[in-house]
Parts: structure tokens; sequence; C-alpha cells
């Protein structure tokens, strides 16, 4: 039997109403903070896509107020369930905005791992954006997705990841973090997301690099999910490269 849901989340950000427009409510936008690919169709009544590891999900813009109020929600599957996703933005003095998140709808017979895993990754998103809008405010970011089913418990797979980055200990906003992959420039940046045991983000001059950690209930999946800002980058090898590194990272 499916059951009822409704998450919230709230978040203040420095930056207008329209930059955070039109970060949630255009593909590229989208692209540049959240995982997968997005694809929205302007307007109330038009479609909205999502694609990401071969799954692709599609939904209907149900409120469409430029600036101020953005939703959409998936039609019922033949078990009944459904996902509603709603935007509200306001305003603040000195150039800041908060936006509020909430998501709906009725999740399957697992509903109590999937709602807590879902707002652990709104968690992880919405810094993202707040990332995204405040450093690269202007500029759109091309979507990486890597994955690792099986890789191993939190800590086996964070002292793995941390190792790789040149980091020891307990994982802190603001270190340092460096890593080389064959066929790509050096990473040299700043850890700015440390949510352990579940994800962990370094921040670059030209990237927002994020990493989640599944749980066990998903089967210890390691899931890489950056935003390259680079205008020379290419797209193709970027993924080959960091699916490459996932499928070889050592984890004891």
């Amino acid at each position: 039997m499916g059951h009822k849901f409704e998450l919230t989340k709230e978040i203040e950000m420095s930056a207008r109403p329209e930059q955070i427009w039109d970060a949630i409510a255009t593909g590229p936008g989208i692209d540049s903070w959240f995982m997968g690919r997005s694809e929205v169709e302007p307007g109330e009544g038009g479609r909205t896509r999502f694609a990401m590891a071969g799954h692709v999900a599609e939904s209907t813009v149900t409120a469409w107020e430029p600036g101020k109020r953005f939703a959409h929600r998936s039609e019922p599957g033949p078990d009944g369930t459904f996902m509603a996703l709603e935007y509200l933005i306001e305003g603040r003095d000195q150039g800041a905005t908060v936006l509020r998140m909430v998501q709906s709808g009725v999740l399957g017979d697992d509903w109590e791992t999937e709602y807590e895993a879902m707002g652990l990754g709104w968690d992880m998103y919405l810094a993202t954006l707040a990332a995204y809008v405040t450093h690269f405010p202007g500029r759109t970011g091309t979507p990486v997705s890597a994955f690792r089913p099986g890789a191993g418990d939190p800590d086996q797979v964070w002292a793995a990841v941390a190792g790789a980055f040149g980091l020891t200990g307990p994982i802190t906003e603001g270190e340092r973090a460096r890593l080389e992959l064959p066929g790509l420039p050096p990473i040299d940046g700043v850890v700015d997301l440390a949510g352990l045991p579940t994800y962990f983000g370094v921040r670059t001059a030209d990237a927002l690099y994020r990493f989640l950690h599944s749980g066990t209930d998903r089967g210890n999946a390691l899931v890489v999910g950056h935003h390259i800002f680079a205008s020379d980058s290419d797209p193709d090898r970027t993924d080959q490269a960091w699916q490459e590194w996932l499928t070889r990272l050592p984890i004891a």
C-alpha cells in the first residue's frame, strides 16, 4: 500500500529571485546543481523531463509564476505512487532570497527508507544550488554522473575518497583537497560539503564535485554527480574518466 508524504526544505541564498528562478525552472539551470539531466517546457501545462542512468521521468508543470513559484507533478503509476515538487521564491533585503521546496506524493512499500534518503539528498542538492548561484552566477554547468554499486560501507568508501583527495582524519569544510585523474586537469579546490556519512563535496574555480553514498538498502552504491563549468570541458571524456576512476578506486 502506498504512503502519502510531504517533505519541506528551506534555504536562504545570496542571490536575486530571478537567479534562483533560472536555476530551478530551466533545464540548463537545473543541470548546474541537480543530478542527471533535465528539460523544462515553460508555462503551466508544460512538460518536464528528467533523465539519469537510463531512467527517464516526466511530469506536468502545475504552477508557473516566474520569479515566485514553480511546481510540477508526475502521473500516478500502476501502484498509485507519484511525485509532486513545488518551489516558492521570496526575495529578501540586501540581495538575499529564500527558497522553500516542498516535495510530496505517494511512496511505495519501502517508504520510510526512501523518505529518509530524499531528505538527506535534498540537503546536499540545495547546498549545491547555493554554491552554484554564489560562485558561478551567470554560468551553466555540464553534469557528470558515474556509479559504483556495491562499493562498501560508508567508513570504507569515505576513507578511500578522502585518501584520493589527500585528506586525513575527520573531513571538515574549508580543507584544501587535490585529486589527479588520468586524462583530465588536476582538481585543486576546497572541501565545501562534509555531510558524512552521506555526502561529500569539493569546489574548485571551475567545478562543483559531489559524492553520495546511497546506503546499505541500495547496495552501498557510491554515486558521483559533478557540475563542470569550464568552457573547454569534453563531456564524454569527463564522464568516461570519472567512471574509470570510480571503478578503480581501491576501497578496503
